[in-house]
């Protein structure tokens, strides 16, 4: 880490003593993991919401464990504020372990224990590393195993991730409703296979993106669900081995005050420890989001193309050059950021159904990869909605002219014709202006089924829509 102090003290394991730089707030067994682990350098410290969701779960525990007589009142109240500061935003840069790591998630665990254990030290008056007062594992980590603590802030952390990736997902729903409402009155071709189909509005264009995002909130919010289930009181492997009777009851309860959330016990705390698979519906749903984003993107990307030769049909914002070379040119380079984006929540979704089936017997130590893996998706999707929305979405604007001339010179306003002189009439004079290469109108009044007037009165597309 940067800024770690010359001065250290010196912090002993069971595999020996190690020298810890005497300004950070962790200690020996977060020393080990940063030894052990440089993978990813992703490091927790970036990761906000899951070292909230670790301080939540200490708290809870905390709480409970006081209401049992486990914890004095002194070591009580100076964990419950660690552990309060913490959720407020401080002493983040000392989670500094990566988010892969061997243990299932033991690192991460006693990363925590070690940063609120300094901590309560300091509230107390005491030295960093003078555990004899208040132990990372004794009273921090009392009636508790990174098997139940690890995964529990890991939903917790999970959940609060949920409710920032909605806000964003809305506000880009809610972008895409107004250009629909903008829109409302510009007519233009609709197209099936990329090829013309019938009239629509534009605003019906952009509605529709607005409506297939919509729904995605609602699976988002079924899946989240999963997360509020937490298994605090399992300890190792689901027996509750080392917690008081009713221990698990009461910090679940604590914790559902703490958050204001609807959070509950898992019915089965053995199931519930070795099975990883929540992640694996919310990857699903993130997955559809990712999927539908992509193919708004294209659509985008295919009717913005031009500026002359391509359709061209509306402008997105020009945001910087397109070429280092092609004086001129501009990209449409959020579609393209987000399409990226897509690709990789995809692959994140594929990893992280792998680690849920992995787990062995009670216990599934894949969970790092898999958090990871979430993270980075959900991360990658708010960004990019944010990004998408506000330099991209609201400021496209219509070329009217053009979608005008598309529309009048599509043979597949033939459509209309249809009720009034049949199919295979209809047919014949979208064939013959397509090989005369005239107008439909032209080729309708060459083979003589509507006069003038009367095809004017029938192909009217603002009555197709």
């Amino acid at each position: 880490m940067k800024n770690e102090s010359k001065k250290t003290r010196t912090e002993c394991d069971l595999l020996g003593c190690v020298e810890v730089p005497d300004n950070v707030l962790y200690g020996v067994q977060t020393m080990r993991g940063l030894e052990n682990f440089a993978i990813s350098k992703f490091r927790l410290c970036e990761y906000p919401r899951f070292i909230e969701g670790l301080a939540i779960v200490k708290l809870g525990a905390a709480i409970a464990n006081h209401a049992m007589g486990l914890l004095s009142d002194e070591l009580f109240g100076a964990i419950s504020q660690a552990c309060r500061e913490i959720m407020a935003g401080r002493f983040h840069e000392f989670f500094p372990v990566d988010m892969i790591q061997g243990g299932a998630g033991t690192t991460t665990n006693m990363n925590a224990n070690e940063v609120i254990a300094n901590r309560a030290l300091e509230i107390m008056g005491h030295a960093r590393g003078e555990y004899q007062y208040c132990s990372p594992n004794d009273h921090v980590n009392c009636s508790q195993s990174t098997n139940d603590a690890y995964p529990s802030a890991i939903h917790l952390g999970l959940y609060a991730t949920h409710l920032e990736l909605r806000r964003h997902l809305e506000a880009l729903i809610a972008a895409f409703g107004r250009k629909g409402d903008e829109f409302a009155r510009v007519l233009k071709m609709g197209r099936t296979q990329l090829q013309d189909a019938v009239p629509m509005t534009l605003g019906q264009t952009f509605h529709g993106f607005a409506s297939v995002l919509r729904g995605e909130v609602d699976n988002l919010d079924h899946a989240a669900q999963e997360f509020l289930s937490i298994n605090m009181g399992a300890t190792a492997i689901g027996t509750g081995i080392c917690a008081e009777p009713g221990y698990a009851e009461r910090c679940t309860a604590a914790i559902r005050e703490i958050t204001g959330w609807d959070v509950t016990l898992a019915e089965d705390l053995v199931g519930a420890t070795s099975d990883t698979v929540c992640m694996v519906g919310y990857s699903s749903a993130m997955k559809r989001i990712a999927s539908k984003m992509n193919k708004i993107c294209n659509d985008l990307r295919l009717l913005s193309s031009g500026p002359r030769c391509g359709l061209g049909e509306f402008n997105l914002p020009a945001r910087q050059p397109g070429s280092s070379i092609m004086p001129g040119k501009v990209n449409p380079t959020q579609c393209e950021a987000v399409t990226m984006v897509a690709v990789q929540v995809m692959g994140n979704d594929a990893a992280i159904g792998f680690a849920a089936s992995q787990g062995n017997f009670q216990l599934n130590v894949f969970l790092p990869v898999s958090a990871y893996n979430f993270q980075l998706s959900a991360r990658l999707l708010t960004d990019a909605m944010d990004s998408f929305r506000t330099h991209c979405v609201e400021g496209i604007t219509p070329n009217v002219e053009r979608m005008t001339a598309n529309l009048h010179n599509s043979l597949m306003l033939v459509t209309c014709l249809t009720p009034r002189i049949g199919y295979e009439a209809a047919a014949a004079c979208a064939k013959k202006a397509l090989h005369d290469g005239t107008t439909l109108k032209e080729a309708v009044l060459a083979l003589g089924y509507l006069t003038g007037p009367e095809f004017d009165e029938t192909v009217r597309p603002e009555k197709m829509v």
